[in-house]
């Protein structure tokens, strides 16, 4: 019987530019994440008594100048090589447009395959073959896999590789594979890299992504960690998820449907993070609440925006200490006005309603202001146009989800001004 670790997209070290621009967050605690992460992996390792832990791509996050941070992996994977721990390494897309990796002695304990051609590491003494190939350069289109021996006989065969498979969601389409042709090589376990969002492909034999070991913006929510396998001595394969994560990403969603005030969807959203606190093992959390429904309150929460994610942020901090940090509030209610009816009217209001209506319906419309978008974006802070919550003003859909921003704002500023006479 043995067991191994198998982990990817560590990045770490990831800069994690913008930061800055949101209000009370904790910088350094949410940039040293990704080191934390990996001092969960090495102990994980080391308390479990595995004989091997495979990196799957990605350690590093481009062309990432800052040497303290190869100094601090060469010292966690020294803990490993103390207590007889080996660490096999392939190179991923991030990796291979790193400068610390193409300079970066390693302990004695890794091994960083070829990026020329497939190779293989024999362990006799737990009769185990392990393949791989890492990247030779950040764009690698071609499939790797086809290059990749043939399982050997007698041996527990397990490949690495750094791959977007058939194509994933939000992920460059790298070293693209078939997961036919990863079954033809008989192998017992492919461990994947590239996919940062946890997925077992296929069992017996294993194919998995085990995601990357710490989410690093809300687009990377939910637990993150590594895969803990075990294999017996009949060559039957448990693989079990390992949290690795010092700080969770959530996306709170809240139902304020039918909410007649504005202090009831605080209640209900105080309620629902306190719910998520409870179940993060006392892990801090960065929250995104996103706030839906049609209800009387949207007026109040449109018309005084501010005020109410304030009184989120403050509810939410004094229940819970320094546990959560509210990333963003994103108001998404609507109104319950009856906006057919509305745009019924033979007057100003009704006319305005139906020019916002004509823009969501008229591609022409948007192509004729796509230069007054262009000019808009030259005179707004740089910092909107990137990250997780970048708007493209060049984006049909998203300039839609503006507009429709836009009407449900100002339908009850226009009513409290008179519009409903």
């Amino acid at each position: 019987m043995f067991k191994f670790i198998h982990a990817a997209d560590i990045h770490l070290d990831s800069p994690l530019w913008g930061l800055e621009r949101y209000e009370g967050a904790p910088v350094e605690d949410i940039r040293g994440s990704t080191r934390r992460a990996l001092e969960n992996l090495v102990r994980l390792a080391i308390e479990e008594h595995v004989d091997f832990v495979l990196l799957v791509g990605d350690l590093y996050d481009g062309d990432w100048k800052d040497y303290n941070t190869a100094l601090f992996l060469s010292k966690e994977v020294s803990k490993l090589r103390e207590v007889g721990i080996q660490v096999f390494i392939v190179t991923g897309n991030h990796d291979a447009a790193s400068q610390i990796t193409r300079s970066l002695r390693m302990p004695d304990n890794v091994k960083i395959f070829s990026i020329r051609k497939p190779e293989t590491v024999l362990l006799e003494r737990i009769g185990v073959a392990i393949h791989g190939q890492g990247f030779r350069q950040r764009v690698v289109m071609e499939d790797l896999s086809t290059g990749y021996p043939a399982a050997m006989p007698g041996y527990v065969n397990i490949g690495m590789l750094h791959t977007a498979a058939t194509g994933r969601e939000g992920h460059d389409p790298y070293a693209p594979c078939t997961i036919e042709g990863l079954l033809s090589k008989k192998y017992d376990y492919w461990a994947l890299g590239h996919v940062h969002k946890r997925e077992i492909i296929h069992e017996a034999p294993w194919i998995i992504f085990p995601g990357n070991t710490q989410g690093r913006h809300i687009r990377e929510t939910g637990p993150k960690g590594c895969s803990l396998v075990k294999v017996d001595d009949d060559k039957c394969i448990t693989v079990d998820h390992r949290d690795l994560h010092v700080l969770q990403w959530i996306r709170c969603e809240v139902d304020a449907t039918d909410a007649d005030t504005s202090e009831e969807v605080i209640e209900k959203t105080r309620s629902l993070i306190m719910g998520h606190i409870d179940k993060g093992d006392g892990r801090f959390i960065a929250v995104r609440v996103i706030i839906t429904g049609t209800c009387k309150a949207h007026d109040e929460l449109s018309m005084q925006s501010e005020k109410w994610i304030n009184e989120i942020r403050s509810v939410v901090t004094d229940a819970s200490g320094r546990m959560v940090w509210i990333e963003n509030v994103e108001i998404k209610t609507r109104t319950q006005i009856d906006l057919e009816e509305l745009l019924k009217r033979e007057d100003s209001f009704g006319d305005l309603l139906k020019f916002i209506k004509s823009i969501e319906s008229s591609d022409d419309l948007f192509k004729s202001i796509k230069d007054d978008f262009t000019a808009l974006r030259a005179k707004l802070p740089s910092e909107l146009f990137v990250g997780s919550d970048a708007y493209n003003l060049e984006s049909p859909e998203n300039v839609q989800e503006i507009l429709e921003e836009v009407k449900q704002l100002l339908i009850p500023k226009l009513f409290s001004a008179g519009g409903n006479r």
